[in-house]
């Protein structure tokens, strides 16, 4: 949690507000392939 605050602080001091969207965007991916590796994985070998 306090890396959150870290960055929270980083964009209010830098005014860099532009990297919030790029962040969200990297941890929902980033979720979205762990949790999706897990049902895949039997696909992978079919398609070669």
């Amino acid at each position: 949690m306090e890396l959150l605050k870290d960055f929270w602080g980083f964009l209010k001091v830098r005014k860099k507000y532009w990297l919030l969207p790029i962040f969200i965007t990297l941890v929902l991916l980033t979720l979205l392939v762990m949790f999706s590796k897990a049902a895949s994985v039997p696909f992978i070998y079919t398609l070669f």
